[in-house]
């Protein structure tokens, strides 16, 4: 870049400075670059670029310094050797769909989904011309009498982020694999921390870093994580045309944030786990389905793959309440906010009807569902403040 010496006007050398940073500047945080222009020292650096290098960058959108140091470390964190960002979990679903599926092709979805993909899945059958097919998630190495020669993809959630059955995932990837079918786990629950997909078979780790990554319930943000280099490079070009990008300072408040990650985990883990065997204990809950206790579905596929829970779990309420007497318990919790999502530091609570997110698989309970999101309170604190509500219950 040329060098402005005072003898320029006074706003030509606002614009353009001849200040640098200090060399040798060093610190743990990530410096933040925010970019939409990118510079180049020549036009053969320009022209050198290759857009398939994760190590180069050529226009903002794209990527930073900031946002390739996230992309790295959430790689490394899954085991995967690629890393793309989206600006929301939902948006890193959208970028697998558009990235791997066309008009004609099938795709095959478990029941137990989290309801965005559902929804997305319907539009791309209704307006695009894909086939949307779901299957019970406990199908097992059975997904394989699923698979169509147009089969292209395969979802997985492990486990579903509101009933919580755990899947036994290494049979449906390897049913998926014997057929070439590609395989796209949500694997938000575990955060990454605590199931490593690509160990198990699957090829493409999506990823809301809204949740545990942040930990603040302040930043919107996804990434789709893979091992295989031809896989990440459809993922990327998708992204690209699509005009997907994130921004540098949601970049670094996230890589703030993912040190102290694994730590806050593990605690939400221990209180979550709590609350939940205490749970089990009263007459006012007919089921606790948290996957580390034993009669949750598909717990022995949880010991087998996973190493923790988090702090997410639901339970089914007795069916002598009626749907307004638990929306009156969740509105009675002072702890407990009303709200989505998980992952921060506030505890939250939210009502659903499953019998009416599924079409392939039975629900075998009748009371209402629950879902508990056990944030850093005080465990002692929360469980009066669910005591106190139930005791109201009558």
């Amino acid at each position: 870049m040329t060098q402005y010496t005072p003898k320029h006007g006074l706003q030509t050398r606002i614009v353009q400075p001849t200040d640098q940073l200090t060399p040798g500047w060093e610190s743990f945080s990530v410096p933040v670059a925010r970019a939409s222009t990118v510079v180049f020292p020549d036009l053969a650096a320009m022209r050198a670029l290759d857009w398939k290098n994760d190590a180069q960058w050529r226009y903002g959108l794209h990527a930073t310094p900031t946002s390739i140091a996230l992309a790295q470390r959430l790689a490394a964190l899954e085991g995967g050797n690629h890393a793309l960002l989206q600006p929301s979990g939902l948006s890193s679903i959208s970028n697998v769909y558009f990235g791997l599926v066309k008009s004609g092709d099938d795709v095959l979805i478990p029941d137990n989904v989290y309801s965005p993909n559902r929804d997305h899945a319907e539009w791309l059958a209704k307006d695009f011309g894909i086939t949307a097919r779901y299957y019970d998630p406990m199908i097992g190495a059975g997904i394989a009498d699923l698979i169509r020669p147009n089969t292209k993809l395969i979802w997985l959630e492990a486990p579903g982020s509101v009933t919580m059955e755990v899947s036994d995932i290494p049979a449906i990837t390897a049913a998926a694999r014997a057929r070439g079918v590609i395989t796209a786990i949500d694997n938000t629950w575990s955060a990454g921390l605590s199931f490593r997909p690509f160990d198990h078979g699957v090829d493409i780790s999506m990823q809301a870093l809204t949740k545990y990554q942040s930990g603040g319930s302040d930043v919107l943000m996804g990434a789709t994580i893979t091992v295989d280099r031809e896989l990440h490079l459809k993922l990327k070009l998708a992204r690209m045309r699509m005009g997907i990008g994130v921004s540098s300072d949601d970049c670094s408040l996230i890589l703030r944030s993912l040190p102290s990650m694994k730590v806050r985990f593990e605690q939400h883990d221990r209180s979550a786990l709590a609350l939940a065997k205490w749970l089990k204990t009263r007459p006012e809950i007919a089921a606790v389905l948290h996957p580390a206790l034993p009669d949750c579905p598909g717990h022995a596929f949880y010991q087998r793959d996973f190493t923790g829970a988090g702090g997410l779990f639901s339970v089914v309420f007795d069916a002598r309440y009626t749907p307004q007497q638990i929306d009156t318990f969740c509105e009675s919790l002072e702890l407990f906010s009303l709200g989505w999502s998980w992952g921060g530091a506030q505890s939250l609570a939210m009502p659903y009807n499953v019998a009416s997110m599924r079409t392939e698989s039975s629900w075998p309970h009748r009371g209402t569902l629950v879902r508990f999101y056990v944030g850093l309170e005080e465990e002692a604190d929360l469980r009066a403040d669910i005591e106190r509500c139930l005791v109201a219950l009558g």
